[in-house]
């Protein structure tokens, strides 16, 4: 087919139809086949075959497809996943259309990179799957309100892969904010300790033969290829990604989302430093958030506070009674000068998850939303780009939350979407 057919023509006339439009045979007893979620892999880099090799040890779980724009990522996909189940039946393609063609996919993972990443769960909302999909949420704000309203429209469900999000600590650190023990939280402190690299000079080749280069550009602007712009350093060009800040920002974000549920953004001031290379996300980036009723602030090196010099991610919640502080799998607090890393009278009152991946599929079978629900991680990642926003124009930026607008601001509006190229904007 036409690269530049719309979707929903492309839904409409099944241009790719009669592929694997018959239902594969299973070679897998622990889960009854018809019980079992069939699921595609879009995107097979590092986190990819993170995906597959987490969705394959899952009894619910079926792989019957596989893609990516790299011959060889695929070629050794396949061979790893033939090494899990030497009977699977899966299938491989360059093109993702065709896995939203099939009628027999049930839902699709993506990892690939971020300036993908919008636009594929759209087209799988159009197309009657549900999706479970990386980190970042999206390239800009536009895309994720095109997102959650295509999400709400054909009735789909999607969790972001905020792994982290499933692990016990998480759960605990929000059971011990929401139970006041702190008191009133009106300031919180995160930091990542890391800084993107500049990646020296550019150096325009052929693409590789393996590599359909025009279609990992996609949406995003043509441009030559350099080896530094594609697969895992991509996320260091702002055409594609926005460095180490928007990598990590939903890894610690999250748990102060779920936490105290930041609303009424009013404003954000960046401010950073170019890398001194062809990458051209900030070297590192620092901002402030102005909440109601809380600020919230981000850090390259950790904050001047009891316990942060120790660990190279993390939170500091202050309230009005105490602190508390953890990472992935820590946390300390305070309160009237004593530390403890419990506080046992406060009970458990979140139920714990069965695995990140074993509860994206267990929504989908309920029709429930999960965890890192969409509309959850919209609501995280949108100051993230909004921070990218105020680096790039070098000012602070007012927001409007109710009509999610920057406020007399036309150039940093501009920033909040961006045209896809013509051949690739296929909504």
């Amino acid at each position: 087919m036409s690269n530049t057919i719309n979707r929903r023509d492309f839904i409409k006339t099944g241009a790719l139809g009669a592929l694997g439009l018959t239902i594969l045979p299973s070679f897998l007893t622990r889960t009854p086949p018809s019980d079992r979620l069939r699921i595609a892999h879009i995107g097979l880099g590092g986190m990819g075959n993170q995906h597959m090799s987490w969705f394959a040890a899952l009894p619910d779980a079926e792989i019957v497809a596989l893609c990516d724009v790299d011959k060889d990522h695929l070629g050794s996909t396949l061979q790893t996943l033939k090494g899990l189940h030497p009977d699977t039946q899966a299938k491989t393609y360059e093109d993702f259309r065709h896995i939203l063609d099939r009628k027999d996919i049930d839902a699709v993972t993506i990892a690939t990179p971020d300036h993908w990443h919008a636009q594929i769960a759209t087209l799988a909302f159009q197309a009657g799957k549900d999706v479970y999909g990386e980190k970042p949420l999206s390239y800009d704000v536009k895309e994720g309100q095109m997102m959650l309203k295509n999400l709400n429209k054909h009735d789909r469900i999607f969790q972001l892969g905020t792994q982290i999000h499933a692990g016990d600590n998480y759960h605990r650190v929000v059971e011990i904010i929401r139970s006041g023990a702190i008191g009133k939280v009106h300031t919180v402190r995160i930091w990542k300790d890391a800084f993107s690299p500049g990646l020296g000079e550019a150096k325009v080749q052929a693409p590789p033969a393996a590599l359909n280069w025009d279609m990992w550009l996609g949406p995003a602007p043509f441009t030559e290829y350099v080896p530094e712009r594609a697969h895992f350093t991509y996320r260091y060009f702002l055409d594609y990604s926005g460095g180490v800040f928007a990598d990590f920002w939903c890894h610690i974000a999250d748990v102060v989302w779920w936490a105290v549920q930041p609303k009424g953004l009013k404003s954000v001031a960046a401010r950073g430093e170019k890398t001194d290379g062809q990458a051209d996300a900030p070297k590192w980036l620092d901002a402030d958030f102005e909440f109601e009723g809380l600020k919230i602030f981000w850090t390259t090196k950790a904050p001047d506070v009891p316990g942060a010099a120790e660990r190279n991610i993390g939170a500091y919640f202050e309230g009005d009674k105490g602190t508390l502080i953890c990472d992935y799998s820590t946390k300390s607090i305070t309160i009237n000068g004593v530390t403890v890393s419990e506080i046992t009278e406060i009970p458990q009152t979140i139920t714990r998850s069965p695995g990140h991946q074993q509860n994206f599929i267990d929504a989908v079978k309920s029709r429930t939303q999960p965890e890192s629900n969409l509309a959850y991680a919209r609501d995280m990642t949108l100051p993230m780009h909004l921070a990218l926003a105020s680096w790039r124009v070098g000012r602070t930026l007012m927001w409007n939350a109710a009509k999610e607008k920057v406020i007399d601001d036309k150039e940093a509006s501009a920033l909040l979407s961006r045209k896809y190229r013509k051949k690739w904007d296929l909504i």
